[in-house]
């Protein structure tokens, strides 16, 4: 039963890594109108004139945010913690699409990053936290699994 929940769970991630590209191309589907009615609620295109363009500039800093989270909650490299830096960047670029009247999205300050950086970590490290069992139990079943396999030989004593 574990292994078929583990399974679906695995698999569920993967589907999720493999679509979230075409979300990048979402907008190509909608109208070019000011606002854009969802079941969510409108969508108003604001600064961006059209709900399109900003669906379009939402979507291109969400998807590699989106990305980068799963990258940096499944990775178990030492270097995983490098991988903050570009979260905190795109999150950053996010709130400033999300909040229209920001009037360059793309040239952010590394310096406004840093208090989003604090805080981006210590969710993060607690999410990592919360997931690092997990990972260290596969790569145990993984190297359990390799030792039944290929037994390591005693070496015996020469008569």
């Amino acid at each position: 039963m574990k292994k078929k929940s583990s399974l679906l769970a695995s698999s569920l991630i993967v589907l999720l890594i493999v679509s979230t590209p075409y979300l990048l191309y979402v907008y190509k589907t909608l109208p070019d109108s000011e606002n854009i009615e969802t079941i969510f609620g409108v969508i108003k295109g604001g600064y961006y004139d059209t709900a399109k363009n900003y669906i379009y500039w939402f979507l291109s800093k969400f998807v590699p945010l989106l990305l980068l989270f799963i990258w940096f909650l499944t990775n178990k490299h030492w270097w995983v913690h490098a991988i903050i830096i570009p979260i905190s960047v795109y999150l950053f670029q996010l709130i400033s699409v999300i909040n229209d009247s920001e009037r360059y999205v793309d040239e952010v300050e590394f310096i406004y990053t840093v208090p989003i950086v604090v805080i981006i970590m210590v969710i993060l490290y607690f999410l990592r936290s919360k997931l690092a069992i997990y990972i260290q139990a596969v790569d145990l079943k993984k190297e359990m699994e390799d030792n039944m396999r290929f037994p390591k030989k005693k070496k015996e004593d020469k008569e």
